[in-house]
């Protein structure tokens, strides 16, 4: 470059609206048949090759109880009929919720133990 630096030429490019920039980069493109956009769009397709994989199918799921409701009583009932914890235990796991009912289950027992909760009152999510 000559007597201009580079930091003198981003000041120029910052006090430039995004439209005047946006006409800028388009004449650049023009004059010295270059792409922008060449670049992006390649980095753009790698993504987009990566997503066609398959994605494993998760097998094992977490019941998570998230809330007990307003019968508390019958959601410790549940998770202790469903878990084979103590009367302890079982309140402490409707007591401290977020928390984990039963863990590494296959998605039939997951949605079975979701339905048991949800009608003692209890919001639920499968994980």
């Amino acid at each position: 470059m000559s007597d201009i630096t580079k930091e003198q030429v981003f000041e120029f490019f910052d006090k430039l609206t995004l439209l005047e920039l946006s006409e800028f980069v388009k004449e650049f493109e023009e004059r010295y048949d270059v792409s922008a956009a060449a670049p992006v769009m390649a980095m753009g397709a790698m993504p987009a090759a990566a997503a066609a994989e398959p994605e494993e199918e998760q097998t094992e799921f977490t019941v998570m109880l998230l809330d007990a409701g307003e019968k508390r009583i019958n959601v410790i009932k549940e998770v202790r009929a469903i878990t084979q914890l103590g009367l302890k235990e079982a309140k402490a796991v409707v007591e401290e919720v977020p928390s984990p009912v039963k863990e590494g289950v296959s998605k039939e027992e997951a949605e079975e133990i979701k339905k048991q909760l949800e009608g003692a009152g209890a919001k639920v999510e499968i994980k």
